[in-house]
């Protein structure tokens, strides 16, 4: 009962007038860095690493049209096919975003390249373009474009979104290696890693942490020793030998980087034959840990 008031002032938390106008920010923030990357880094080098914007430098090379009409003239049409198979809310930032994106491309289109080393401009685009849209992410928002085309390809595909994502930003890059070089297509794989590791970070950061499961025939003196040494929380497992059959507790304990050390010292003084398996976890929320 508690939690699903707490789940239900948290909902309503999320549609305070307040905390949509900072979403919204956050869209726009992310949406004017991923353009001032572009501009900067990979769409004077030709690195065409994906998405809507892949497809627009292609476009220019080939006809000559300024990427951010064809960015328009792409994301409009997605946008209205994805607007009846999203979510509302998630449509209307989809909306703001596919308009927002090509409007900044526009308006920063006059800014000077800071490099023509086709390797340093995928490194630093990747990261500027993960940056944007990690941030648009955070802000529960999107820029449209393939974000809405990827979504549409699995629903009706059956194909996971990862695998979704992947094909069409595949096909940009194999696009982009037979209109300029292969060498270019190269870059553009480097610059899609960089951005997707950077997406990452901006949505996990630096908190790294992991779980552990214990398993031991000392559980009594092995919780007394996390709960009061270590002083961290664990949740008690059941669990049954594969080869004999007998009941064996496991203890699951997450704890962060610096306390792994520790955590094996208390395991190994109170019961040398326990057995102990650790695992990264990516994010973790709650006490002692990050609050969303």
């Amino acid at each position: 009962m508690m939690g699903k008031k707490r789940r239900q002032r948290e909902t309503a938390l999320l549609h305070t007038p307040l905390h949509q106008l900072y979403e919204y920010a956050l869209l726009l923030i992310g949406c004017l860095i991923l353009a001032v990357s572009f501009n900067l880094f990979l769409n004077p080098n030709q690195i065409a690493s994906g998405g809507v914007t892949g497809l627009s430098t292609i476009t220019q090379h080939l006809f000559g049209v300024p990427p951010a009409i064809t960015q328009w003239a792409l994301n409009i049409p997605l946008f209205l096919l994805g607007f009846w198979l999203l979510e509302r809310q998630y449509s209307l930032k989809a909306a703001v975003g596919s308009a927002v994106l090509p409007f900044f491309v526009a308006l920063t289109s006059h800014l000077e390249p800071w490099t023509d080393n086709a390797l340093l401009a995928s490194l630093y685009g990747g990261i500027g373009v993960g940056l944007g849209i990690g941030i648009v992410f955070r802000g529960r928002g999107s820029t449209g474009g393939f974000a809405i085309a990827s979504h549409i390809l699995h629903k009706y595909t059956g194909l996971s979104l990862g695998v979704a994502v992947a094909v069409l930003d595949g096909l940009v890059i194999l696009l982009a290696g037979i209109v300029f070089m292969p060498e270019k297509a190269l870059y553009a794989l480097i610059g899609l890693f960089v951005t997707s590791k950077t997406i990452d970070f901006v949505q996990m950061g630096l908190h790294t942490s992991k779980v552990a499961y214990i398993i031991s025939e000392q559980a009594e003196q092995l919780r007394e020793a996390i709960l009061f040494d270590l002083d961290r929380g664990f949740t008690l497992l059941n669990g049954f030998g594969g080869y004999t059959g007998d009941q064996r507790n496991v203890l699951m304990v997450v704890v962060s980087q610096s306390e792994v050390s520790r955590l094996k010292v208390l395991v190994r003084s109170t019961d040398p034959r326990a057995f102990v398996i650790l695992t990264p976890a990516h994010e973790v929320l709650g006490e002692g840990f990050k609050h969303g």
